[in-house]
Formats: C-alpha cells, structure tokens, sequence
C-alpha cells in the first residue's frame, strides 16, 4: 500500500515559527514532526510515500531529499500557490498513489498510532481513523456506529488525519482546489465509509504550546526505548 503525507499547509496557528519553517519540519525531540512520521510508516512496512508540497516546499524536499533515510522513497507533488486543499490536494497526487487503496496521514500530527493495521482497508470507499474530542474541540466530526460513520457529528468524535482510501471516491472529479470533508459525508450517506476509534496517543501539533507537548512526548518514549 502506498501512503501520503499532507505537507503543504501554511500553519497559520503556529506563526512565527512557520513565516520561514514548513510546519512538518518543525522540531520534536531532535527531529523533523514529518521524520517522526516518516519512521513510523516505515517501520509499519511503508515503502512508497507522496509528500504533497505548498508552503516553503522546497525546504522539505531539500530535507527529506529520496527518502532513503528514512528507509522511503519519496515522491513529490507540487502545488500552485494557496494549495489545493486536502481533497484537491490528493486528487493532484492520484497519478502517484496508483489505483489501489492508500493512506494518507496529515504532517501535522503526532502520534503512536499502528499504521500497519490499516493495511487491508477500506472495504468501501474509504476507512477512518478517530479519536476521542481533544480539550481544545468541543464537538467530533463524525458519528461512529456498527463500524461505519455518519455524516452527522451528533455527539461525534474527531477525526485524527488518519484514512485510507479508494481512488474510486475521487472518480470524475476535476483537477482543482476543494476540501475532502464533502466528498467524505457523500459517502457515509451511502454507507461507503468505516472506521475505528483510537485511544492512544494523538496530537494536533497546531500551536507553539502543542509542538512543545509533542517535543515532551516523543523525548519520553526515546528514553523508555
């Protein structure tokens, strides 16, 4: 299975620090948020990873270069200026990902979450990884019943920037700039997206103070390894 990382967003929140550093390449324990990432999927036997570039995307292919570090190889693919958001984002990327199912994963986040027992999904269009609302968000994004999510948040959980899938859901749609939360809702009105529930560790690394808890984290499992 291939795999995608979300990179070109500007970070807005995290300003200073992302007005001259991608927010994937910020700093957690000595290394890159993104390189974390990097050795997760491939310790989970990811191989083949498209990283999508926006917002000072040269500094990131510069450091990321082949890949080859972290054990990856890497492919790139540019965005115009303001990005294309996550649903045109990928739909930019499909020639890349092939026409089997993949995962894609936000830059953003920090997690310790097993990304190879994703392998084998979706059964539908897509499958999605939640969490339980974090204190900084009141409600979820999506309702999770019997295995398949609903498009009403009701009393919903937060979807983790964590999904697979199929190159089906992007089918006919033109090259563009739009989000995936529609073409995702469109789905779940047909009963064509799964998911999970994950209660391990996940952060949002939107802020200087989160990036800091991050850092706090990812210091404290290289000690009890």
């Amino acid at each position: 299975m291939n795999a995608m990382i979300l990179a070109a967003g500007r970070g807005e929140r995290l300003r200073p620090l992302t007005d001259h550093t991608p927010k994937p390449l910020l700093q957690a324990a000595g290394k890159p948020l993104i390189g974390h990432l990097l050795e997760s999927l491939a310790a989970a036997g990811f191989r083949r990873i498209v990283v999508n570039l926006g917002h000072l995307g040269e500094q990131l292919r510069a450091a990321l270069g082949d890949g080859d570090r972290y054990g990856v190889a890497l492919q790139y693919s540019q965005e115009p200026d303001g990005a294309l958001e996550t649903g045109g984002g990928i739909r930019q990327a499909l020639p890349l990902l092939g026409d089997k199912p993949f995962l894609v994963v936000n830059g953003d986040i920090a997690t310790d979450f097993p990304f190879a027992s994703l392998r084998g999904r979706p059964a539908g269009l897509a499958h999605l990884v939640l969490i339980p609302n974090p204190p900084h968000k009141a409600h979820g994004d999506f309702a999770l019943a019997d295995g398949l999510l609903r498009p009403d948040a009701g009393d919903g959980h937060t979807f983790a920037g964590i999904g697979v899938y199929r190159p089906e859901l992007f089918a006919g749609l033109e090259p563009g700039r739009y989000p995936l939360a529609p073409l995702l809702r469109q789905a779940m009105a047909q009963g064509q997206v799964s998911g999970e529930l994950y209660r391990g560790y996940w952060l949002d690394v939107g802020t200087p103070q989160r990036l800091q808890a991050a850092d706090e984290h990812y210091r404290c499992a290289e000690h009890e390894t």
